[in-house]
C-alpha cells in the first residue's frame, strides 16, 4: 500500500494465516479491482493506498472526485423524484401562506428530533408559526397515536407532518382523516404493500418510489421537502409579496448531518454530502442549541463524525430515552442562549442517568441469555424481555448484545399492562425491518417496522414467544449463511514505524466513515505488546512495538473481560497480529496517532 506496507491481492488465503482470531473470525484481505485502483490513482493524483481503499468500496471512476470532495450540487436530486413530494410540498406551502395551524409529529430519537427541528427552523425563518409534538416514549410509544392526533385536531390544527414515523400507522391516520386532519408522512422506514390513509406519504422506501433515495435518513427526506416547499414559495413570489427573505437552506445542514450520522444510514452519495457539508456549517456554531450542547459536553475541538455519533447524538437522544421526550427537538430549535444552556444541562444529566439504567438492563439481558442456554443456544436470532426494563435504553442494549453474540437481537421492555416495547439490531446482510413488518402483517404485533439494520415494535407479552419463533423461521437460514462466513475484511498490512500522522491524514480523505463506507481496517503483523494496562472500568491501553523499534499507542475498548483484552494484559513481549483502525489521537492533540484495536490473533514466535 505504501513503501512500508504490503500490497493487497485478491487471495482466498487467510491474511497472515489467521483462520480463527480471538474473536473467532477468519481474516481476509478486502478485494478490489486493481485496474480501477490504478485508474483512480492516475486520474485523481492520489496515493496507492487511498486509491485501493476507494476501489475496494466500489467508488466509480466517474464519481470518485465527488466522493472525495462531496458537494450538494453534485448529489442533490430533484425533490419531486420522490413519490408524493409535489403534493406534500404544495399542501405545506398552502398552509404557510394561509397561516394554518401546523404541527410536526416527530419520533423521539436523533433522526426524529433533527427532522422536526429542520422543518421548525425553516418555518421560523419564513416567519410562520409551527409547533412540535414528540410523544412520551413510555406513555404513548413510537409513532402517531389516535388520542394525540385527535387532541391536536381539537386544538384547531389542520395539518400534521409526521417525521421519522407514520408509514405503518394505519388506524391513527385513518382516525385523523375522519376528524378532518390532513396528514403528511415524512419517513424512511420500510413500507408494507398497502399504505395508510394520508394526504401524502413521502418515503423513498415506498414500493412504488423510483427515486433511488432509499438510503436517506428521515432528516434527509425532511430537508428535500423543505427544498421543494422553498421552491414553490419562491416561484409564486410569496417571499417578495410578504417582504420576507427566503430562508437559507444551507443553514439547516448541521441538523441534517447530525440526524444522518446518528441514524447509521449509508454514508454514500447524498448522505455523504450532507455530513461533509453539514459539519462545516456546524463548526461555525450558528445553531444556539448545538453550541450549548457542545459547551456542556466540554467540546473544545472541531466537531467530526465521532463527536456527532458519540458526544452530541447521545445527549440529544437522552431526553427521549429517560426524560422529557421533546427536549432534544426543543433545544435544536432554540435561539435563546440562556434557555438553551439550561436544556443542554438537563440533557447532559439525562444522559448520565441513561448510562446507569443502560448498564443495569444490559446486565439483566446478559444474565437471561447465559442462564438459559437450552433456550438460546440454538437460536439464530435472540429475543430477550424483562418487566422492569426501561424502554428508553433497549435499543442501545440490543446493539451491545448484537456485537457480543454476533447475531441479530431484539430487546423487549414489558410494562405493567403486559405490553412490550421492543427494539432490534441486525447484522449486515439480514433485513430485520422487513421481517418485523411481515410479523406485523401476520398479526403478531400491535405495530412495528424499521429498516435493514434496526427495527422497533410493540407486542403483547403472551405473543413474544410466537414472535421469536416467526422471526427465527423467517430469518434463521439467512442469519446462519451470514454467520458461517465470519470474516474480518482488512484493507492491508502496515508496520508500526509507518503508522504516522501522514498515513492517518491520507486515510481520512476517504472519510467520513460509517455504514456503506467502512473505515479502513489495517493490521500490524507480528508485533509485541508492551506496557498493557487497564483504563477506566473495562478498556485496555497498550503500546505495540515492531522489530525496527517502531511503536504506536493502542487501545481496545470494552475488552478487559474478554480474551482480547486479557491477552493484551498478560502476553507482553509475545508476538501477535493486531487488527484495528489508525486514527488521530484527539486527546493528545498535535500529530499524535492512536490504533483502535478491533481484533487480535496469536502469531508464531
Amino acid at each position: 500500500m505504501t513503501a512500508a506496507s504490503e500490497p493487497l491481492h485478491d487471495s482466498i488465503e487467510p491474511l497472515l494465516g489467521v483462520k480463527h482470531s480471538l474473536t473467532g473470525r477468519l481474516w481476509r484481505q478486502r478485494t478490489y479491482d486493481e485496474r480501477l485502483a490504478l485508474a483512480l490513482s492516475q486520474r485523481l493524483d492520489i496515493s496507492d493506498i487511498l486509491a485501493r481503499v476507494l476501489a475496494s468500496r466500489n467508488v466509480p471512476l466517474d464519481r470518485a472526485a465527488q466522493h472525495l470532495e462531496p458537494k450538494l450540487r453534485d448529489w442533490l436530486p430533484d425533490p419531486h423524484d420522490l413519490c408524493d413530494m409535489e403534493r406534500a410540498a404544495q399542501r405545506i406551502a398552502h398552509a404557510m401562506t394561509r397561516r394554518e395551524k401546523v404541527t410536526v409529529f416527530g419520533d423521539y430519537d436523533v433522526d426524529g428530533a433533527t427532522s422536526s427541528a429542520v422543518i421548525k427552523r425553516y418555518f421560523d425563518a419564513a416567519g410562520v408559526d409551527l409547533q412540535i409534538y414528540i410523544p412520551d416514549r413510555q406513555k404513548e410509544g413510537y409513532g402517531p397515536n389516535t388520542a394525540a392526533l385527535l387532541n391536536l385536531a381539537g386544538q384547531g390544527v389542520t395539518l400534521v407532518i409526521t417525521v421519522d414515523c407514520g408509514t405503518m400507522a394505519y388506524d391513527p391516520l385513518d382516525a385523523a382523516k375522519q376528524a378532518g386532519l390532513d396528514i403528511i408522512v415524512v419517513d424512511h422506514h420500510q413500507a408494507a404493500g398497502d399504505l395508510p390513509k394520508a394526504y401524502a406519504i413521502v418515503n423513498p422506501r415506498r414500493h412504488d418510489d423510483r427515486s433511488g433515495q432509499g438510503h436517506l435518513a428521515a432528516v434527509g427526506v425532511a430537508f428535500l421537502l423543505m427544498v421543494a416547499v422553498n421552491r414553490i414559495l419562491r416561484d409564486t413570489g410569496w417571499f417578495d409579496q410578504s417582504g420576507i427573505e427566503a430562508p437559507n437552506l444551507l443553514d439547516l445542514l448541521d441538523l441534517v448531518a447530525l440526524g444522518t450520522l446518528c441514524d447509521v444510514v449509508p454514508l454514500t452519495g447524498l448522505n455523504r454530502a450532507f455530513v461533509v457539508q453539514g459539519l462545516k456549517v456546524m463548526n461555525s456554531w450558528g445553531n444556539v442549541g448545538l453550541k450549548a450542547l457542545a459547551d456542556v459536553a466540554e467540546l473544545t475541538r472541531a466537531v467530526g463524525t465521532y463527536e456527532l455519533g458519540f458526544v452530541l447524538g447521545p445527549r440529544v437522544n437522552a431526553g427521549g430515552r429517560v426524560g422529557q421526550s421533546d427536549l432534544g427537538a426543543t433545544l435544536l430549535t432554540s435561539n435563546q442562549p440562556d434557555q438553551a444552556a439550561k436544556m443542554a444541562l438537563a440533557l447532559d444529566r439525562y444522559n448520565e442517568e441513561r448510562r446507569a439504567i443502560e448498564a443495569a438492563v444490559q446486565q439483566a439481558a446478559f444474565e437471561q441469555i447465559e442462564s438459559h442456554p437450552e433456550q438460546f443456544k440454538d437460536r439464530s436470532l435472540l429475543v430477550v424481555h424483562g418487566r422492569s426494563w426501561h424502554p428508553g435504553v433497549i435499543g442501545i442494549v440490543a446493539s451491545r448484545l448484537k456485537s457480543h453474540y454476533q447475531r441479530p437481537v431484539i430487546v423487549i421492555a414489558v410494562d405493567d399492562k403486559g405490553l412490550g416495547r421492543g427494539s432490534g439490531r441486525s447484522i449486515m446482510g439480514v433485513d430485520m425491518g422487513a421481517a418485523v413488518a411481515a410479523a406485523d402483517q401476520h398479526g403478531l404485533l400491535v405495530n412495528g417496522g424499521g429498516h435493514a439494520m434496526a427495527a422497533g415494535l410493540t407486542v403483547e407479552r403472551d405473543k413474544i414467544g410466537a414472535l421469536a419463533a416467526f422471526l427465527e423461521e423467517a430469518l434463521g437460514p439467512t442469519i446462519e449463511q451470514v454467520r458461517a462466513v465470519n470474516e474480518l475484511r482488512l484493507d492491508g498490512l502496515v508496520l508500526p514505524e509507518a503508522a504516522d500522522f501522514a498515513l492517518v491524514a491520507e486515510l481520512q480523505r476517504a472519510g467520513p466513515f460509517g455504514s456503506g463506507n467502512p473505515e479502513p481496517l489495517l493490521a500490524f503483523p507480528g508485533v509485541r505488546v508492551v506496557h498493557g494496562q487497564l483504563v477506566g472500568q473495562d478498556h485496555v491501553r497498550c503500546v505495540l512495538a515492531g522489530d525496527n523499534n517502531g511503536r504506536v499507542n493502542a487501545i481496545a475498548f470494552r475488552s478487559a473481560d474478554r480474551a482480547l483484552g486479557q491477552t493484551l494484559l498478560t502476553r507482553r513481549g509475545a508476538p501477535v497480529h493486531v487488527a484495528g483502525y489508525l486514527r488521530p489521537d484527539t486527546w493528545r492533540g498535535g500529530e499524535a496517532v492512536q490504533f483502535v484495536i478491533e481484533d487480535l490473533a496469536l502469531a508464531d514466535p
